[in-house]
């Protein structure tokens, strides 16, 4: 592994016991928080030496400038949600298949219709009318096409403005 990635690699995994707890406590929408405000720290302000160096100090000023309960930095290091977040990967790599990475996204997860794939994995943030165009052109073909696989090379790289 190049110097470093097992630092990142760790930190992403307290940052998704973080997001674990929220779901648990407040839902989804506290948990899609989290993990938006640990994605713009990590990608956008390239804040990753911090949660690296101490993830709870970090964290709890995340939280505090997200407007969110401090007291969620407590479980970075609460390994009881490490089932659930192994479970849930599992059953994501179970939809799509072992050879893809993240994200998976997974539409009508509740029914006998479930549909999940890799991706998409894109080089600029669509905005507005441009970003629904991708979510339902993403949706057509994840829910209605029998779509396999679709896939290029990176044209560019990720760009998080």
């Amino acid at each position: 592994m190049p110097e470093g990635y097992r630092e990142v690699h760790n930190a992403g995994t307290q940052g998704l016991r973080m997001a674990a707890h929220a779901r648990a406590v407040d839902g989804n929408e506290a948990c899609g928080a989290v993990y938006t405000m640990l994605g713009m720290s990590f990608h956008n302000r390239q804040e990753r030496v911090g949660f690296v160096t101490d993830p709870v100090v970090e964290s709890r000023r995340l939280l505090a400038d997200a407007g969110l309960p401090t007291e969620w930095a407590d479980h970075v290091h609460d390994e009881s949600y490490d089932a659930v977040i192994k479970e849930e990967t599992e059953l994501a790599l179970q939809r799509t298949g072992k050879d893809v990475g993240t994200p998976i996204l997974s539409f009508n997860p509740d029914s006998d219709k479930v549909s999940s794939f890799f991706g998409p994995v894109i080089s600029t943030i669509p905005r507005g009318d441009e970003a629904l165009k991708l979510w339902d052109a993403i949706e057509t073909i994840a829910t209605t096409s029998g779509m396999a696989e679709l896939k290029r090379s990176l044209r560019a790289a990720p760009s998080f403005d």
